[in-house]
């Protein structure tokens, strides 16, 4: 954040004195916070960018400001306590949203999961990253926060690469399962059902999987751990992101004719 500041300051050829006394502040308060040893308020945040001629990047500071903790997070840490804890953690988050947005690239989405898929992915987790065994609580708080699917004024959006709908960690049956369940949401009015076919000649490679919520949040899953990014400018770019996704996939029946597809495959 100091960094950044400073960079404005010196980007509009002022130097501290000039800026303290643009913003009506002690010069030794500029000194401060361009050092780090004060944490600049939201309001400072906006007389320093207005002073600089740089209001266009308040709101990416004040979101910076409000994030500095918990933007990054590694598995490790957020797992620590159990898959239940983290399955819980976000369900206030789903239940303020009301546009999601949801882009996946090696599994189905959480919300779109059935009960067997999730304890299989989870499962799968568990073994790999997680001490504690704690899949079947996990699951049970996984299945609570699909209620917002069908509850509230809510829209969602989905887009999934086809090599999803045969990605599995389940068994053949439990695969089948969850491609009629995947049939059956797809028709539901408020919800944007969207295959991203591999036969086509691509505008973009995939990326990781992410969630956007309303234009507010976007959440990432990386290998290493699960970001968090609320900065305008970023979100933008995943929007953006989401639209480029958008534009390349199949909807209603063409969709629907994929995943028949996977699934006469699984015979």
């Amino acid at each position: 954040m100091a960094n950044r500041l400073r960079e404005l300051v010196k980007d509009a050829g002022l130097d501290g004195k000039d800026l303290a006394a643009l913003c009506g502040w002690h010069p030794s308060k500029v000194s401060r916070i361009s050092t780090a040893k004060t944490q600049p308020s939201e309001n400072d945040i906006r007389m320093w960018c207005r002073a600089c001629g740089a209001e266009d990047q308040t709101g990416d500071l004040i979101a910076s400001l409000r994030t500095t903790e918990g933007t990054w997070l590694t598995w490790r840490r957020l797992e620590r306590a159990g898959l239940k804890r983290s399955q819980e953690e976000r369900l206030p988050l789903y239940q303020r949203t009301r546009h999601f947005r949801s882009y996946s690239v090696w599994a189905l989405p959480g919300l779109l999961q059935t009960h067997q898929y999730t304890e299989d992915v989870l499962r799968t987790i568990q073994e790999q990253r997680v001490s504690v065994d704690d899949v079947a609580d996990a699951v049970a708080a996984r299945m609570e926060r699909q209620r917002v699917l069908r509850e509230g004024q809510r829209v969602f959006a989905f887009l999934v690469e086809e090599p999803v709908l045969r990605n599995t960690l389940s068994t053949a049956e439990a695969q089948e399962e969850q491609l009629e369940h995947l049939l059956s949401v797809s028709v539901l009015p408020h919800v944007d059902l969207g295959v991203v076919p591999v036969a086509q000649q691509r505008r973009q490679l995939p990326v990781e999987n992410f969630w956007i919520y309303d234009n507010a949040q976007v959440n990432v899953e990386l290998v290493s751990g699960y970001l968090t990014l609320t900065q305008p400018s970023e979100v933008k770019a995943y929007v953006d992101m989401y639209r480029t996704f958008a534009g390349m996939a199949v909807y209603g029946a063409r969709a629907r004719a994929l995943i028949h597809k996977a699934r006469a495959s699984l015979a």
